[in-house]
């Protein structure tokens, strides 16, 4: 018998000192960093894996050399099932002992996420029992995503007046908005945060369409989706969503103040809604009257793939 969820409660914290940011306001973290794996992910990729296995599969299967396919490895041990994950070539070494550590089998293939995918997708084919686990594109991970909010309605004193969340391929976005429906907060306002370079929602958004960005420039790599999921788009238009795009410099700035801050280092994919804050985001859409009365709550969707010093390298070459 497969557990409940695969995922935990993450801690709400009301921090006092990031009201400076937005005066007037409470500034609440929602502390994803928190999961077993050190992102949201293990919310969707947990939902995902366990329906999985509960209608027969026997092997899960992932294509990812970061969060996504940690979570996977990590809800394959927890459901006693083996697990593939297929990254490409580009991916560190310090992320595939992670993945392996987890009991998990790596294969490296491919210089880009395209070429891994086909890869894990061939691998579905030959292995009897195989499910592939998206990162982010399937109803179940959205559902996963949903327990977020769910969470929040329970925890908060009052309605948020705003939630920030980074936004890559958008299965995390998807789930909040669903999320919103189910709890009665559908008029509240999401702002979604991406890099510049790997900004496709930003750029469907202004479309009114779905746009695929020809490459990943951004440092922020989880974010390295080149198109939004078709869920995300369709959902949209019922709720309200605001897109902004901050520098990767913006982005690795938050990460260090954050991490001095809290002392949990993050990805610089967090860093994008992090930044919402730091950099006066925020601020400039309460002048606007864009956000209604209340506290401010940011989605601290974390990441392990980064360490201190990365983060500060990249501060110095973006300087």
């Amino acid at each position: 018998m497969s557990p409940t969820n695969l995922h935990c409660q993450t801690p709400l914290k009301k921090v006092d000192v990031l009201s400076q940011y937005l005066p007037g306001r409470d500034v609440y973290l929602k502390m994803e960093s928190s999961q077993v794996t050190g992102s949201f992910k293990m919310r969707g990729i947990g939902c995902r894996a366990r329906k999985a296995v509960e209608n027969g599969c026997t092997h899960l299967l992932s294509c990812s050399g970061g969060n996504a396919g940690l979570a996977t490895a990590e809800a394959a041990r927890l459901l006693s099932v083996p697990c593939t994950v297929v990254v490409p070539q580009t991916t560190t070494q310090r992320m595939i002992s992670r993945i392996q550590e987890k009991g998990a089998t790596v294969i490296r293939h491919g210089d880009n996420f395209n070429t891994a995918q086909r890869k894990a997708f061939e691998l579905v084919n030959e292995i009897k029992g195989s499910v592939y686990v998206s990162p982010y594109d399937h109803p179940d991970i959205w559902e996963g995503c949903t327990t977020v909010v769910r969470e929040l309605s329970l925890e908060m004193p009052e309605r948020p007046a705003v939630i920030v969340a980074s936004v890559g391929g958008g299965g995390l976005l998807t789930g909040i908005l669903d999320g919103l429906k189910e709890v009665g907060w559908q008029d509240v306002p999401v702002l979604a945060m991406e890099t510049y370079g790997a900004h496709c929602f930003n750029l469907s958004m202004k479309a009114s369409q779905i746009v695929a960005m020809e490459k990943i420039t951004s440092i922020a790599t989880s974010l390295g989706a080149r198109t939004v999921t078709e869920g995300l788009m369709e959902r949209v238009p019922h709720f309200k969503v605001m897109s902004e795009v901050v520098e990767d410099k913006a982005a690795v700035q938050s990460c260090l103040k954050f991490a001095e801050l809290e002392n949990v280092v993050v990805e610089p994919a967090c860093g994008a809604t992090l930044a919402a804050l730091y950099s006066g985001i925020l601020s400039r859409l309460d002048s606007e009257h864009r956000i209604p009365p209340g506290p401010a709550v940011l989605i601290v969707c974390g990441g392990t793939g980064v360490t201190l010093d990365q983060l500060q390298t990249w501060a110095t070459q973006l300087q």
